[in-house]
């Protein structure tokens, strides 16, 4: 019982979020259903008109009431011809611009969807929601709505029709409906998880080619591509038995219907035949009757064939809602304030974070309060899984902490606006991403309104001028999908360049210096000071000689700030930094 409530109350939802996309278009969906109305009439006109010329016109000489009687069939087919356009462009348009507004909704619900989202989520999975299931949804939307209330309206007038014509042939035919009842019932019983599964097949698919073509170096690498080749074909197999469970149930039902449908009409040939030559019927009802029949059971063939096309729309539109009612895990408080021109305070006030919930969720940060000025470079060093990347993403406001508060200049985060935070605010993380397009373009990304003197300018402090200026087309040349024409060095700078144009009043270097050679490094070393000079920097790096010049240096165990201080005065106490920094020498010498 639970469960039909819960179905009941899931098409009603979806039916809402249809009504929803429609809305903004009503008075074309409105001019959609008039056009549609009328052509359904005018194609229902040859039946009755057919009777009325056999019997009224032909059968009585009567050549005025026969061109009278063409007349009409001209004046219904020019009818037919000009609703029907009307309809398909209407449908078309008001179909297109409401999967637009849909794939829009998407994309900016994805914007505003949390980093840990994206981390439990595989990105080729949540591409084929934006794709493959709006495309599925869209055929729904376009083919569906026009077979659903065309077919049904010319059912319903088949049926007056037939009434009419002659009652108890009417009645005959009528004796198949309960057959094809029972029978739609069964096929849509069965194919309702058939065709969830082959949504959640080709999601699967879409989402394992993106992680495989993303992965394609160390694929290569590894010499892996047969076996990726074996389990694309695994899961191409899937996909296959899933859509072919659908096929044999078309292949069984659709041509149930036809046979029934034949049966019918040999049922009243020969009945409404031997009407006719006992007198009791004339030849034009006959004709007319038969004529109108093929309309009686093309809609029900066509609703059928909507159903397969509905099921696999209902599917797709149920995948998508799960993405739609996926909630932010951060989001801006009702009374959030936009935050005003920074200074750069950083404020941990009695702050620990835990990532997940329940008892068994370990503390990444654990009670760690502390102050940090405007303008101060604070670097964070500890072994991995110590808190430092947490640390910087409370900065960030990639989360809230589980308990106090982090501040900027007196704000506690929680109560100002995302975006006024980040427009101040610069990160650069360990693995530089960049953009399809031109340096230029990637340089400028924070500040799409930067000069080209500017960007110059920030490219020539990071020490990324020499080698941009050394490509085909300078700054103006093109990188490719996330930066792969340049070295991991070169996007690294590209990124401080990008970060340094944004000219944040915070800056966050997340271990930026780890994937770059020791060349390259010493550039970044040089043009970090000039980085960071004036702003509240928060600097995370594995390699000490990037943070030894740092104002001040937190060293972190297990989440907790375990020592503060500069790089002299934590040598001097001799205590975990003076560990970790020999160490490093020491790696550093025997290398």
């Amino acid at each position: 019982m639970r469960a039909r409530l819960r179905q009941g109350r899931g098409r009603a939802r979806k039916l809402r979020g249809l009504i929803e996309l429609l809305t903004p278009y009503r008075w074309r969906v409105l001019a959609m259903f008039v056009s549609l109305v009328a052509a359904t009439a005018a194609a229902l006109a040859p039946a009755p008109l057919a009777k009325l010329a056999i019997d009224d016109g032909i059968l009585r000489h009567d050549v005025g009431a026969l061109d009278l009687i063409v007349a009409a069939f001209l004046a219904s087919a020019l009818i037919y011809a000009v609703a029907s356009y009307a309809q398909t462009y209407l449908v078309g348009w008001v179909g297109q611009r409401a999967l637009q507004d849909l794939r829009l909704r998407l994309f900016t619900h994805l914007q505003g969807l949390s980093i840990a989202f994206y981390s439990r989520n595989r990105a080729g999975v949540i591409i084929s929601r934006i794709t493959n299931d709006v495309e599925a949804l869209d055929q729904l939307v376009e083919d569906g709505m026009a077979t659903l209330f065309q077919s049904g309206l010319t059912l319903i007038g088949v049926v007056v029709i037939l009434l009419i014509i002659d009652f108890h042939l009417a009645l005959l035919t009528f004796l198949a409906l309960p057959i094809l009842f029972v029978g739609g019932v069964a096929f849509r019983i069965a194919s309702a998880d058939a065709y969830r599964l082959t949504r959640e097949k080709i999601a699967s698919i879409t989402g394992y080619l993106q992680e495989t073509l993303s992965g394609i170096r160390v694929v290569r690498v590894f010499g892996q591509e047969p076996r990726h080749v074996e389990q694309f074909r695994a899961l191409n197999e899937e996909n296959r038995e899933a859509n072919l469970t659908t096929v044999k149930l078309n292949a069984v039902y659709f041509p149930a219907v036809e046979f029934l449908s034949a049966l019918v009409t040999v049922e009243i040939l020969v009945v409404g035949g031997i009407e006719a030559i006992t007198g009791h019927a004339t030849t034009g009802v006959v004709f007319a009757f038969i004529a109108a029949l093929n309309n009686f059971f093309d809609p029900i063939q066509q609703l059928s064939q909507l159903y397969t096309t509905y099921q696999s729309g209902m599917a797709a539109l149920d995948k998508i809602f799960e993405l739609l009612d996926e909630p932010p895990d951060l989001v801006d408080a009702p009374d959030a304030v936009s935050l005003p021109g920074i200074r750069g305070e950083l404020r941990f006030d009695d702050v620990s974070f835990r990532y997940g919930s329940g008892d068994d969720a370990e503390y990444a940060l654990r009670d760690v309060d502390l102050v940090i000025p405007p303008g101060q470079t604070v670097a964070l060093v500890g072994a991995t899984g110590a808190g430092k990347s947490t640390f910087a993403k409370l900065v960030a406001r990639f989360y809230d902490p589980s308990d106090g508060s982090v501040l900027v200049d007196g704000h506690d985060l929680r109560t100002v606006s995302a975006h006024s935070l980040r427009s101040q605010m610069g990160i650069v993380p360990q693995e530089a991403f960049l953009f399809s397009g031109t340096v230029r373009e990637n340089i400028a990304f924070g500040r799409p309104g930067a000069t080209d003197a500017e960007i110059r300018a920030a490219a020539l402090a990071v020490g990324a001028d020499g080698f941009i200026s050394k490509l085909d087309q300078g700054y103006d040349s093109q990188i490719g999908e996330r930066g792969v024409q340049l070295s991991a060095g070169q996007r690294q700078l590209v990124a401080f360049a990008r970060a340094l144009v944004a000219d944040p009043r915070i800056l966050v270097l997340d271990e930026a210096t780890s994937n770059v050679d020791v060349h390259t490094e010493s550039l970044i070393e040089q043009g970090m000071r000039r980085l960071v000079a004036g702003r509240t920097a928060i600097v995370i790096a594995h390699r000490l000689s990037t943070i030894r010049g740092a104002g001040r240096i937190l060293v972190m165990e297990h989440g907790e700030v375990v020592e503060d201080g500069t790089h002299e005065e934590l040598v001097e106490a001799r205590g975990r930094y003076w560990q970790l920094y020999r160490d490093w020498a020491d790696q550093a010498s025997a290398a």
